[in-house]
């Protein structure tokens, strides 16, 4: 039976309404596959799994016909951006330099959920190593925003965000290491979640950024992302910078909470007109509501973006030098010797913006240069990670636009990566300092395009900020 009616509505109703037999895994399945590969006008997947994920949805009908009981997340069909592996599938971080490689093991994150009756349906695009707020890095061709295929999707889980926008699966995985889920979220309309630093296994995680990355969810509503975050939160052995802290699976409730917000943000100039208007009714209503709304100050705005740059390259450089030729992936054809394979195959494989990343990261690492870049460069990490505290024990939340703007178009600033990396200014504060933000849709422009709105909370606190960002939807 065909499911051409079929509306997804969140992930516990389709898990309740499997198991009462209204239509099958496999149905759903097909369903969802013939979508993404039929359906997908946005180049957001890279791979449709068809043969596996019906092969898994076979598995899950069998048990479910057999009474054994079956995860929370029986039923739901999961996207995972093309940086995340999953064993014997292909994975590339949408680059030439691993294209055609096949991953040998699994991400724990994606073996959590699979351990939990999920289908993983396919790759999605993303800027090339997660390198990029608009998927137009990707070396296999951006994505387009399915509000208004004219636009960006955001970067660098563009395909995340246009797949499930776009209904080719019900939920789907991004990384995040300055903005990478929050923005494209916030473009295309969605709930997007950046955990606390090592809540969510990076195991299985093509490196960009290792103090930064984090794994987490785009959703529909949240409480479909709280959802599939705890069931990949936790203790991982296989990465020591996971946390053994609990995962706490109860919402933190409170009758009344207190959301700060910068001054310096209201009066940006860089801000959206509608933004700044949605953004202080959104305040209004929640002073309406008796929560309260206090104005603070963050020393260092001006400094989030050049502290993120300065390190994230120097962690990328180190982290991409396996990439050369030798030991797995692209193998240029023009290689005579380990110099030039070494040469060639970089040259060949990495796109202008990852060489433009290795480049700067070499630099600030250099002799000469580390103590003035990469060493002043943490110190200053340190500083707003103990100013975001200083706040956050005032407060439960800082709550901020998550982007400037809505999204624009494809080609508008790809000549420009300055005002590419500034699209990072609201959401790279969390990844600096380790703490969870997720966003939520706040409106649109009056052309219909979405905005969001970020709230960022206490480190580990991820249940407190489930239910704030509640209180926003």
């Amino acid at each position: 039976m065909a499911l051409e009616d079929f509306v997804f509505k969140d992930l516990s109703q389709t898990r309740a309404d499997l198991l009462a037999g209204k239509y099958t895994a496999e149905e759903l399945t097909r369903h969802y596959a013939t979508r993404a590969s039929e359906k997908d006008e946005y180049n957001a997947f890279l791979e449709v799994f068809t043969s596996s994920a019906i092969d898994a949805a076979k598995a899950l009908d069998q048990k479910i016909a057999s009474g054994k009981p079956v995860g929370r997340l029986a039923g739901a069909v999961i996207g995972i951006k093309d940086n995340m592996c999953y064993r014997g599938h292909g994975v590339t971080a949408a680059s030439q330099i691993l294209d055609s490689f096949e991953s040998v093991y699994t991400a724990t994150s994606i073996q959590r959920l699979i351990d939990e009756g999920a289908i993983i349906i396919g790759r999605l695009n993303c800027d090339e190593f997660a390198m990029g707020s608009s998927n137009e890095n990707s070396s296999f061709g951006p994505v387009k925003n399915p509000i208004n295929p004219e636009l960006v999707p955001g970067g660098s889980s563009g395909g995340s965000a246009a797949a499930l926008a776009a209904d080719l699966c019900m939920v789907s995985l991004g990384s995040d290491t300055g903005g990478s889920i929050r923005q494209p979220a916030a473009f295309c309309g969605l709930v997007g979640l950046k955990p606390t630093y090592g809540r969510i296994s990076r195991y299985g995680l093509i490196a960009f950024a290792s103090s930064f990355d984090q794994i987490g969810p785009f959703a529909k509503s949240v409480d479909d992302a709280e959802l599939v975050y705890q069931v990949m939160a936790g203790r991982d052995e296989m990465d020591s910078t996971s946390s053994a802290r609990p995962v706490h699976e109860a919402r933190s409730v409170k009758d009344k909470y207190t959301f700060a917000y910068y001054k310096e943000v209201l009066n940006s100039p860089g801000l959206h007109p509608r933004t700044k208007e949605l953004f202080e009714a959104k305040l209004e209503a929640l002073r309406a509501a008796g929560h309260e709304v206090i104005e603070t100050s963050f020393p260092y705005l001006e400094h989030l973006v050049p502290c993120y740059y300065v390190l994230t390259t120097a962690e990328a450089s180190s982290n991409l030098a396996r990439h050369d030729g030798v030991h797995y992936g692209r193998r240029s054809e023009a290689s005579v010797d380990i110099p030039s394979t070494y040469y060639n195959s970089r040259t060949e494989g990495f796109g202008p913006e990852v060489k433009r990343r290795i480049m700067l990261g070499t630099f600030v690492l250099s002799a000469g240069y580390y103590d003035a870049y990469y060493s002043k460069g943490q110190k200053v990490r340190r500083l707003i990670k103990n100013a975001t505290d200083d706040i956050l024990e005032k407060a439960d939340f800082l709550i901020s636009p998550t982007t400037p703007h809505p999204a624009f178009k494809t080609g508008e600033k790809a000549n420009d990566p300055i005002a590419l990396y500034l699209e990072d200014i609201f959401t790279v504060q969390a990844n600096l300092a380790g703490n969870p933000a997720i966003t939520v849709p706040m409106g649109t422009t009056d052309d219909g395009l979405p905005l969001g709105v970020q709230l960022l909370g206490r480190s580990f606190d991820e249940a407190t900020l489930f239910d704030g960002a509640s209180l926003l939807s």
